[in-house]
């Protein structure tokens, strides 16, 4: 990474050029060298063909390589492989995790993700917001940013109204205490059911909705027993993907007392305006945002509004990111053009990360019923069926039950992070938990294979004049040079789906080398040299999982 960045400061200074403008790029056939410059993009503005300005670049560089070649208006870079070799391999067993860390730039970023819904279970619809969030926490952090992480809890809306109600109509406190969210579903759902049969109890929901804005005793105490008992539920399946904790826990009832400062300060710039008894903000070409209904309640993007301008205040931040999923697109351009409306800059600095749905068989993943499946409970076949596996592998490997944990949810974990967000993903649990294969366990297989190859490795120096460099070596070299790169390029696109995908192509490297190669050779410089070099794999495998949120696994 620091390479490219040098080398693109020589050619901006030599060429003349924007330092943007400059392009370097990684052949995919290896033998065509290690860099590859395209002169095309100059001939126009230099005035030049592409061959020419080539040929420039090639004196200018042939010093610096162990060989420069000019091929159809490209200038191909071949490093010094033993050099190269020992430098990276150096480095990564210097720095450890700390490998690819990129130095802090005093910017805050503020994520938002998870949010999953009080009194209701903890559907697996909310693994992919909680898995990309979690995992983009981690690479912000690794690419400098100072991160702040809120759990923007679903607390507050009609819902909230409709489950009260239905609460008072037809509750059971004894099945309340023994199974909150069990009892608190089956309320809601009733309350949908009569609603079909009684479309006037939606009007109580509303009504009761306005009664918890108001402050409502009997209804505040109520939403408050729901919210925590639905905390605890929540932070068991938390506890499960290891995801300790959040900055914030500051839902959208938060914002409830806070909102007619947005509101006053939309009117006084001539923003709002009435609709049908509605209060409403025009967006050109988008639709309308409802600010408020004909009954004065509330809507989420009012609370919305509210909390981004809070946030800005307390974080100052230079990024906020909403990890929701993309049915909320014109939800979140509607927020940023408000912002935009009232005259504040930052609202360039709002991005939704969209991502896909999980789906069974090409459907919306659900029960035959129609109800939402629990996430707790993927989970744990997903633990029990690895567990099986590690029973049949290594019946007396020690600490079963949390390497089946690891397996299990870490194939999860990672089977939703190695696809590109925006996709919807097809969900099936035993091919998530295959060893070969674009998987979470074949990553963690490869973690573990070199665990065990470890155990060789002497501490002594190595004499890399006497090493050979074979191309299966210069392969996980090259891979592990551009570790730096790809956390950049997850960073920049919000997709954790980079890393999954470079520790798959790792792995790969790795593994042929394993196929190829004899590691444990009897002469001790090459076996060290070897050792080493799965040893520096091994730190930049356990890294990038760490990113992701995944452990692995020393012994399987």
């Amino acid at each position: 990474m620091d390479e490219k960045r040098k080398l693109k400061e020589k050619i901006q200074k030599w060429l003349e050029v924007p330092q943007e403008e400059v392009l370097i790029e990684n052949p995919k056939n290896r033998t065509m060298g290690d860099y590859a410059i395209p002169c095309f993009p100059y001939a126009k503005k230099m005035h030049k063909n592409p061959l020419e300005i080539a040929n420039f670049l090639k004196e200018k560089l042939e010093n610096a390589y162990e060989k420069v070649e000019v091929v159809n208006g490209y200038v191909n870079l071949f490093l010094p492989k033993k050099k190269w070799t020992q430098k990276i391999i150096e480095e990564i067993i210097e720095k450890q995790e700390s490998y690819g860390n990129f130095e802090p730039n005093n910017k805050q970023i503020v994520i938002e993700y998870s949010s999953p819904n009080i009194a209701k279970p903890f559907g697996v619809g909310h693994l992919r917001s909680t898995v990309i969030g979690e995992a983009l926490k981690n690479i912000c952090k690794k690419a400098g940013f100072s991160v702040y992480t809120i759990n923007y809890l679903g607390d507050y809306g009609t819902q909230f109204g409709k489950l009260i109600y239905a609460y008072k109509t037809w509750g059971n406190e004894e099945e309340m205490k023994n199974h909150p969210i069990d009892e608190l579903k089956r309320v809601y759902v009733k309350f949908h059911e009569e609603a079909k049969e009684n479309p006037l109890l939606e009007e109580e929901g509303r009504r009761y909705f306005k009664k918890l804005e108001e402050d409502d005793l009997e209804c505040l105490h109520l939403w408050q027993w729901f919210r925590e008992e639905s905390l605890k539920e929540f932070q068991k399946t938390y506890d499960l993907l290891g995801i300790n904790s959040f900055d914030s826990y500051t839902g959208e009832s938060y914002y409830k007392d806070k909102m007619e400062k947005v509101i006053k300060e939309l009117e006084e710039k001539n923003l709002l305006e009435k609709s049908d008894g509605a209060t409403i903000v025009s967006l050109e070409e988008l639709p309308p945002a409802l600010i408020k209904r004909s009954d004065g309640a509330t809507l989420y993007i009012t609370r919305d509004l509210s909390a981004v301008f809070d946030r800005k205040e307390k974080y100052n931040f230079d990024e906020i990111l909403y990890v929701a999923g993309n049915e909320q697109i014109l939800h979140f351009e509607q927020l940023k053009r408000i912002v935009e409306k009232m005259g504040y800059p930052f609202w360039k600095d709002i991005h939704h990360i969209g991502f896909g749905l999980i789906l069974k068989d090409g459907k919306k993943m659900s029960t035959r019923q129609g109800k939402s499946v629990k996430l707790q409970d993927v989970l744990e076949e997903a633990v029990g069926l690895a567990y099986q596996y590690v029973e049949e592998k290594n019946p007396n490997l020690e600490n079963k039950e949390e390497v089946a944990k690891k397996i299990g949810v870490g194939a999860v974990t990672f089977n939703d992070l190695k696809n590109y967000r925006m996709n919807d993903i097809e969900f099936h649990l035993e091919d998530t938990l295959r060893f070969e294969g674009n998987t979470g366990p074949y990553v963690q297989y490869t973690y573990a294979r070199i665990n065990s190859l470890l155990e060789n490795r002497k501490g002594i120096e190595i004499s890399y004049d006497e090493i050979e460099i074979s191309e299966s070596i210069w392969n996980i070299i090259q891979r592990l040079n551009n570790f730096k790169e790809t956390i950049l390029s997850a960073k920049e696109n919000y997709d954790p789906s980079y890393i999954a995908k470079y520790l798959l192509d790792l792995c790969s490297d790795f593994n042929h080398f394993y196929a190829k190669e004899r590691i444990i050779d009897g002469f001790d410089n090459t076996t060290e040299f070897k050792c080493n070099l799965a040893y520096a794999t091994s730190i930049v495998i356990k890294e990038g999982m760490r990113l992701l949120g995944i452990s692995v696994i020393n012994k399987m």
